[in-house]
């Protein structure tokens, strides 16, 4: 029964949320708000640039290794054995496998910022 009335109440303050959101803002925009940013001045040229694909790309490859090291690093030191041939292996291995995913990503051209 609990589950229920959480689900349910849950529920109904994500549905009210999701209406306030989409009726409460204005609808009427004029030149002023349209228009980006730029300190003051008439803008020169469009502020809407689009962004490489391939900065996106080394970005996430980037967030990958970097949370795969940090967060599957620590594993061995965590699981706290005595034996420290074992911890050492498996970080070893872990370590080895980043590398050659570092390494397929490189020989892949993953990480060239030119196309």
């Amino acid at each position: 029964m609990n589950l229920f009335i959480s689900l349910l109440v849950n529920s109904t303050l994500s549905t009210m949320l999701i209406v306030l959101a989409f009726w409460l803002p204005q609808t009427n925009l004029y030149s002023e708000k349209a228009n980006p940013y730029e300190c003051g001045f008439d803008p020169t040229s469009s502020a809407r640039l689009p962004f490489s694909m391939k900065f996106f790309l080394v970005a996430i490859t980037f967030l990958l290794f970097d949370l795969e090291i940090a967060l599957l690093l620590p594993v061995p030191w965590a699981i706290q054995t005595t034996n420290i041939k074992t911890m050492m292996a498996t970080a070893c291995a872990l370590l080895t496998i980043l590398s050659l995913g570092l390494t397929y990503e490189w020989m892949q051209k993953g990480l060239e910022w030119t196309e």
